[in-house]
């Protein structure tokens, strides 16, 4: 590691990421994407000592869709995770890729002082973190 540049997550999450409220239906929540490239949405912490959680495609795919679900009769916090594994921006990304990886992980939101300020998946780590060093 000595000598080699660190690439941050920082450098490579997606800036924008859409939100929505654990209480919308997933039909309310899939009108609000806006960022469908990161397959997923932030759910909002309700009170400072909640947590954050997240809504992936898969979860609608697997929860809703694979039960023949009506989207407009489930609620996001019946299909969303929570709490869920958060990254700090400033950690490397080769760290990232080991909790990842550790975790069966395929995306996390990025943390900073509280507030979720980005979306890292492990394809943003290898395409853009490594591409630094090719």
């Amino acid at each position: 590691m000595s000598g080699e540049e660190i690439v941050r997550v920082r450098e490579v999450m997606k800036n924008e990421f859409d939100r929505v409220d654990g209480m919308a239906t997933i039909a309310e929540a899939l009108k609000t994407m806006k960022h469908v490239e990161t397959r997923g949405l932030i759910v909002d912490k309700r009170h400072d000592d909640d947590e954050f959680g997240m809504l992936l495609i898969t979860d609608i795919a697997r929860h809703v869709l694979g039960k023949d679900r009506a989207p407009e009769r489930v609620n996001v916090y019946e299909v969303m995770a929570k709490p869920v594994i958060t990254v700090d921006p400033e950690m490397d990304i080769r760290y990232c890729a080991r909790l990842f990886t550790r975790f069966g992980l395929s995306r996390a939101p990025v943390v900073d002082k509280g507030k979720v300020v980005g979306i890292v998946s492990m394809a943003d780590l290898v395409l853009k973190g490594l591409y630094k060093h090719i």
